[in-house]
């Protein structure tokens, strides 16, 4: 029985074979062009955004349009610097002759199954970075974004990326799983964890590696010494970004008992506020996409980091004090992917700067060097001069005089003192006058 989307794939392996030898010079200005259409098309996006989702302008392109670009001029940048091969100069003395170089290959085929709530960001990077790397894409587009999909896949087209380099698959909901089935050699997900887990374990069965962008439920902390306006402010922007639909929106916020009654007046009224819950309330534990805030007061850091540690997504966090040396260490403590001090969200955008979760939220990074890495495999290839193989002269001939010489290059490299050395240099180089006569 043939895979799903089998025609799809053989199209996209085809234009992959060209596209991964294509200089990354030349990627990249396809790259650069696709930058440029994002602000010429602007108004074509945002339109499209406006009709699946009913989302203003301005904010599809502060939250969308404008970090994309920022995504694809990091790879504009960095992308070559990121792929270049790596020389690897020290070697153990028992290889020397060898030459040894690090290439990122690409994966191949990467399948990339979209989302809905950040539908440009969250489907442009990951497809750029596929794409920058080497790779071709299968794209599969959320179902509530039909509009959106037509449109970024005219941009894309456009841009000057090869005919199915980028194949988008039907914007159904049946479509993902059955991505999960294809010939694809690599998935980039986004959504609900309930789904990840669905469809980490169909690919672990299949042995394709993925990265999970999954679900959050994020914290701030509000310490004692922090500016409370600004953290009851951050707190309701986290809250309510996009009407509560994002994945690393604040969820429950742990503030410090002496500030916590002024905090919560401060905090504006558009969230749902969930007062000093119960510590089994599902609002400390669960993801929901709704503009909800629960708020709990905390005597002493290890009982919030307690608290915190009761829920299973670990995606974000976000720290309000005054002292940067204290948030630090705070942040040390927090099991998340990203910790943001004195702000919340925007600045995880930063494209330099890798993005994603542990736990419930997922695996694996999108963005900065490791997302465009995560994107390739590492290949060495070591070449290694001369003719001294006593490693295969050993097992061939039965050589004694090879243990000899790697006893005493144990010896010589590692052993505690200097006579103990001096004593494994001679062991080796009395095998080495050996090696051979005895065959």
């Amino acid at each position: 029985m043939p895979l799903p989307f089998a025609a799809e794939s053989a199209r996209a392996r085809l234009a992959h074979t060209r596209w991964a030898g294509t200089p990354i010079r030349q990627r990249l200005t396809v790259v650069r062009k696709f930058r440029h259409l994002l602000v010429e098309r602007c108004d074509a996006l945002t339109a499209a955004v406006k009709a699946d989702l009913d989302r203003p302008a301005d904010e599809v392109i502060a939250t969308d349009v404008l970090p994309t670009a920022a995504a694809a001029k990091f790879l504009e940048r960095h992308a070559g610097r990121i792929l270049k091969p790596r020389k690897v100069g020290w070697r153990p003395f028992w290889l020397a002759g060898c030459r040894d170089v690090v290439h990122h290959r690409p994966h191949g085929v990467v399948g990339v199954i979209g989302t809905w709530n950040y539908p440009l960001f969250l489907n442009a990077v990951p497809i750029l970075h596929a794409m920058a790397a080497g790779n071709a894409v299968l794209w599969k587009p959320s179902e509530n974004t039909p509009r959106f999909a037509a449109v970024l896949a005219e941009l894309l087209r456009d841009a000057g990326f090869p005919p199915d380099l980028i194949v988008t698959l039907p914007a159904t909901r049946e479509a993902g799983p059955l991505l999960a089935e294809a010939d694809v050699d690599f998935v980039h997900f986004t959504g609900s964890d309930s789904v990840g887990r669905k469809l980490a374990a169909r690919l672990g069965e299949r042995l394709i590696p993925s990265a999970l962008e999954l679900s959050g439920c994020d914290a701030a902390f509000v310490l004692a010494d922090a500016d409370v306006e600004l953290a009851a402010r951050a707190a309701w922007y986290g809250a309510t970004l996009n009407r509560g639909r994002t994945c690393m929106a604040v969820r429950r916020a742990f503030v410090q008992r002496g500030v916590y009654d002024d905090f919560v007046k401060r905090v504006p009224s558009s969230p749902e506020l969930i007062l000093n819950p119960p510590r089994d309330h599902p609002a400390l534990r669960e993801s929901t996409f709704t503009p909800r805030l629960a708020v709990v007061p905390f005597d002493t850091l290890d009982d919030a980091l307690r608290l915190h540690a009761t829920c299973a997504f670990k995606l974000t966090a976000a720290i309000f004090t005054r002292d940067l040396s204290a948030a630090r260490e705070l942040a040390a403590r927090l099991p998340v992917g990203s910790v943001t001090i004195n702000d919340v969200i925007v600045p995880t955008a930063h494209p330099g700067t890798p993005f994603g979760g542990r736990g419930a939220s997922g695996w694996g990074v999108t963005q900065g060097d490791e997302g465009l890495l995560q994107m390739t495999v590492p290949q060495v290839v070591t070449v290694r001069a001369g003719k001294f193989r006593p490693h295969v002269d050993t097992v061939l001939n039965a050589d004694p005089a090879g243990g000899d010489v790697t006893a005493g290059m144990l010896a010589m490299t590692h052993a505690r003192t200097l006579g103990a050395r001096w004593r494994g240099l001679r062991q080796m180089v009395r095998g080495m006058k050996q090696f051979g006569k005895s065959s």
